[in-house]
């Protein structure tokens, strides 16, 4: 599963939320557990553990897009739209939404 969600942020405004904010995706699944790993400067590998199920991903930041992509395992590929629709609308809100506080 692949999600683009467009921004007009600067790069390093974007690590920084990501960075800051990344914990927050384990809020959008009860009981689930992140676990996150930068592996350059643009590029974050995430694992999501939900519901008995592992889910890999990668975080790719681009000049105006921040790319996502899963791959979800077969007892989960049902909730594609679901998660699909989830993770452009908490993304959007919470990753590329209000600026962030850098005072605390």
């Amino acid at each position: 599963m692949r999600v683009a969600l467009p921004h007009n942020l600067p790069r390093e405004e974007v690590r920084h939320r990501l960075r800051s904010r990344s914990h927050e995706i384990g809020n959008l699944l009860p009981g689930s557990n992140v676990e996150t790993q930068w592996s350059g400067e643009d590029h974050m590998r995430l694992t999501v553990h939900a519901m008995g199920q592992q889910v890999a991903g990668e975080v790719e930041i681009e000049d105006g897009q921040v790319v996502l992509e899963f791959d979800l395992p077969p007892a989960l590929s049902f909730l594609t739209p679901v998660i699909e629709k989830a993770v452009r609308s908490q993304g959007e809100k919470r990753l590329l939404g209000p600026p962030s506080d850098r005072s605390g």
